[in-house]
C-alpha cells in the first residue's frame, strides 16, 4: 500500500514518487523516470522517510515550473 504516489507528465516522459510501507522492512522509497527506476531505498526509521518527502515535494515543485503536470 503507497503512502504517498505522484506521478507527473511531460510531452512523452513521466517521472514517477512512491512512499510504501513493507512490513517486515520498515519503508521503500522510490523515484522513477521514463518507466526506470532512478533511486530505490530501503529506510528502518519515520525520520529519513520524513526527509525522502520533503525532496520529493521540492523536486516535483521545480518539476511543475519546468512545465510538468499531474498524470
Amino acid at each position: 500500500m503507497a503512502l504517498f504516489e505522484k506521478t507527473l507528465v511531460r510531452a512523452s516522459e513521466t517521472r514517477s514518487f512512491q512512499i510504501e510501507h513493507v512490513a517486515s522492512a520498515g519503508w521503500q522509497t522510490c523515484e522513477m523516470a521514463n518507466d526506470r527506476v532512478a533511486r530505490r531505498l530501503q529506510r528502518t526509521e519515520w525520520h529519513r522517510v520524513e526527509r525522502d518527502l520533503a525532496r520529493f515535494a521540492r523536486e516535483i515543485e521545480a518539476l511543475r515550473l519546468q512545465g510538468w503536470r499531474d498524470a
